[in-house]
């Protein structure tokens, strides 16, 4: 009995050793793939903890790195860098990086948060089957959101903010159904939004802002749980969109919004944000969202609501921000606004009788009203006897003579060939001093600008001189590039922390406003991929006649310095490897036909240098100086059936061979393109 008792004893602790070891080894494999998750990371300063003696599953977390464990598997994994951190070497593979993730096959939990990672987010993510939350926010991933996403059935909460993202919102996204939380922030995301997105019952945050989208929001009423909706800086509406009563930030500043709200506004009990600001928002402004039982901030600026506010008006008593600036509202301001010192209130830029803020007569509210007819209509009366027999007189004369007018034409144009021909001719030698307003405001000569378009950038607008002096630290030396023909040229940082290049032109009082506008103009629509794009310009006036004194073209910033430093070894970094200047040479040539023949007339140069090609942090290629209209003051612009002195029939294959040539010899610095 105790012979027996005792092998009894003996083969448990076999066992027990058995297990011990095997949990051990597991936790081993789990320990090295993490160590090569911190070496292709590049061995952050945030994992500089880890090493091969770490038990892992025991160490002491903190905000930038925790790892959780469940019967000895990782089943949480966060790691966050520092904000701003810069894109990995380019030897990083995000393929093999989510290769060795998956490895850790339990993980419920995923946070990659600025980390340098780049490159097209692989399918093979959901790969890790169990994964509950996905943050792989403010990275530099691209392209489009996979479709192996769809297969994480148990996925609740979705963040890819802050990266270069492009596409649409995929239709599948209404197949996870256990999703709560869905955040594409800052992204180059565009087209409209799926109706999918009706089906996400549990969703209870919705953040899209920032990104390109358009059209009408689709019916999110049956989303009972939603409760954060940030729609910010897309082009949204006309319509209000339908949502539940549960929300608790609603935020739809930047948008196209501009039909009036819903009585149901007036029902959000829960709502504490609301921002509307920004749109064209018309209709009488509901005081009643003043004395919603949460409401803290609320924004209604720059619109078009009318109305007359009353002084006896209650407000929230939790209400801290108020913005009723730049709308069309009459009557006083609220006694709730004005003596609560707990309570900031703007209402500049309405009809208001108050003297501490600035404000229009309020015969400007009135006629702005009419203008967008959001005022009452009189009704319409019939047309008396005596003006409908006036007005068919009046019909029949006038097509007598019309069809008088068209018989002297006819007659002119057939003696008169010869001033036709001489008219083609004289029109056609004009091509290249100008360019016909029709010409540069029609989309339809612009097409491949509309089809290629906004690439992800903001869309084109106006800047302010106060922003653009904020920007640079009011043209701070320090923010100053160079000068040249083209004007001073200064490096800024717009409020959103974006970068952008600001090129200043100086203009004589002879150059009226008509001179340069239809630059301008042609100037917004030329968005391209291999183009450093435009967002915007701004003006500077004379004070005493109020003419334009200086123009300030802003472009997008391209960070990664010029071709030419990267071929010759000048770049910091290694040489550019040849896959990336065969690409390098056929976006090169893509701008130039998109210059050539993507608009009407044609932006023709002859004197491109390999410097005034810009890498990006993708290292795609992108020309700067392409002889803007009203930077070269029309020359170097040919029209269209206009002659420049050299052949313009080069084919696309003929110029990416010379490109490609000349990008293989270090020495040479000028290209002739034609």
């Amino acid at each position: 009995m105790a012979k027996a008792f005792r092998y009894s004893a003996i083969l448990l602790c076999v066992v027990l050793v058995l297990l011990i070891s095997g949990s051990e080894q597991l936790q081993s494999s789990q320990g090295e793939t993490l160590l090569r998750i911190q070496r292709l990371l590049n061995y952050p300063s945030s994992l500089s903890s880890w090493n091969s003696s770490i038990d892992f599953c025991n160490s002491e977390p903190n905000a930038s790195v925790t790892v959780a464990c469940y019967e000895k598997s990782i089943t949480q994994l966060h790691i966050v860098g520092s904000k701003g951190t810069p894109l990995l070497p380019r030897n990083f593979s995000i393929d093999s990086f989510v290769t060795t993730v998956v490895g850790l096959a339990s993980l419920k939990v995923l946070t990659l948060v600025s980390l340098g990672l780049w490159g097209p987010l692989p399918g093979k993510i959901a790969r890790l089957s169990s994964l509950e939350i996905l943050n792989m926010s403010s990275n530099f991933l691209y392209d489009a959101i996979p479709q192996e996403l769809s297969s994480l059935s148990g996925l609740q909460s979705l963040g890819l903010d802050d990266n270069m993202l492009a596409g649409e919102v995929p239709n599948w996204i209404g197949s996870l159904q256990v999703l709560s939380v869905l955040s594409l922030r800052k992204n180059m995301l565009n087209g409209s939004l799926p109706d999918s997105l009706s089906n996400l019952e549990n969703l209870r945050v919705l953040s899209l802002a920032h990104n390109h989208f358009k059209g009408e929001v689709p019916d999110l009423r049956s989303l009972t749980n939603l409760q954060v909706l940030d729609l910010e800086d897309n082009g949204f509406g006309p319509q209000f969109p339908q949502l539940g009563n549960k929300l608790v930030s609603l935020v739809l500043s930047r948008n196209k919004f501009r039909d009036g709200l819903p009585a149901e506004a007036t029902s959000y009990y829960q709502l504490q944000r609301l921002d509307l600001s920004n749109n064209t928002f018309v209709g009488p402004f509901p005081q009643s969202l003043l004395s919603l039982p949460s409401v803290t901030y609320l924004n209604i600026a720059d619109n078009k609501f009318t109305g007359m506010l009353f002084e006896n008006q209650s407000c929230s008593a939790d209400l801290e921000f108020v913005d009723l600036s730049s709308n069309l509202m009459t009557g006083h301001v609220p006694n709730c606004l004005l003596q609560d010192s707990k309570k900031k209130a703007l209402y500049a830029g309405n009809c208001l009788a108050t003297g501490d803020q600035d404000q229009h007569p309020i015969s400007i509210c009135r006629n702005e009203a009419l203008a967008v007819g959001i005022l009452p209509q009189q009704k319409k009366r019939k047309p008396s006897k005596a003006i409908i027999a006036i007005s068919v007189i009046g019909g029949i004369v006038g097509g007598i003579a019309l069809v008088g007018l068209i018989f002297l034409a006819v007659r002119k144009v057939k003696s008169g060939k010869t001033i036709q021909k001489s008219t083609i001719r004289l029109i056609a030698e004009n091509a290249s001093t100008g360019y016909p307003t029709k010409l540069l405001s029609d989309a339809r000569y612009i097409s491949q600008t509309m089809k290629l378009g906004a690439l992800g950038l903001p869309a084109y607008r106006t800047f302010s001189l106060e922003e653009l002096e904020e920007a640079t630290n009011n043209f701070d030396t320090s923010a100053f590039m160079g000068e040249g023909s083209q004007g001073q040229i200064y490096r800024g940082r717009l409020k959103d922390g974006s970068f952008v290049v600001i090129r200043c032109l100086k203009m004589k009082r002879s150059h009226g406003t008509h001179n340069f506008m239809h630059h301008i103009e042609l100037i917004s629509k030329l968005r391209h991929r291999h183009l450093v794009s435009a967002l915007g310009h701004g003006f500077e006036y004379y004070l005493d006649d109020s003419s334009v004194s200086r123009i300030f073209l802003v472009f997008e910033y391209v960070p990664n310095g010029t071709l030419r430093s990267w071929i010759s070894g000048g770049h910091a970094r290694q040489n550019i490897h040849w896959t990336h200047r065969i690409a390098a040479a056929i976006g090169v040539a893509k701008g130039i036909q998109f210059l050539h023949t993507g608009i009407v007339p044609g932006v023709y140069s002859n004197n491109l240098k390999i410097t005034d090609v810009l890498l990006d942090q993708n290292l795609v290629a992108k020309i700067s100086s392409y002889n803007l209209p009203l930077l070269a003051e029309n020359r170097g612009m040919v029209g269209h059936g206009a002659s420049s002195g050299a052949s313009k029939d080069l084919s696309l294959s003929a110029r990416l061979v010379l490109i490609a040539g000349i990008f293989c010899v270090k020495s040479v610095q000028t290209v002739k393109i034609i």
